[in-house]
């Protein structure tokens, strides 16, 4: 299984919508970055994800689940979605400023490739982010 991150504006999406979504999830959709389309087509079933709120909070929330791979929405066109349900929060949102003052991770996609939606997170950083936030 792998571990990704992806990062949603929570006054476009929040992560208590994402829990109002309930066991059915929703698409992901509004990407537009190919390095984030091919992060999206790698993801498969069961993969673990964290919820991020982007321009407000800057935080990881929660923790999603996919629950149906990358599959074409507009016909003709090269974007993907991919369906997720949530699975927890984090008793304690991790801040950016808390990643970024980790020197363990130091190499994080989230402080090395702030700006893309859909990153990679590698076991460890997904073990240290979890503990940060109470897991």
């Amino acid at each position: 299984m792998a571990h990704w991150l992806i990062k949603s504006e929570p006054v476009k999406w929040s992560w208590e919508q994402q829990v109002a979504a309930g066991a059915k999830g929703t698409h992901w959709d509004g990407v537009k970055n190919h390095t984030a389309k091919l992060n999206l087509m790698a993801m498969k079933q069961g993969d673990q994800v964290f919820f991020y709120h982007s321009n407000e909070g800057l935080e990881v929330v929660g923790i999603v689940e996919v629950i149906k791979e990358a599959y074409i929405w507009i016909p003709g066109e090269p974007w993907v979605l991919v369906d997720f349900k949530a699975v927890k929060p984090l008793p304690k949102p991790v801040t950016l400023a808390q990643v970024k003052a980790e020197p363990k991770l130091a190499k994080m996609s989230l402080v090395t490739s702030f700006r893309l939606s859909v990153q990679p997170v590698t076991d460890e950083e997904w073990a240290l982010v979890c503990k940060m936030g109470g897991l």
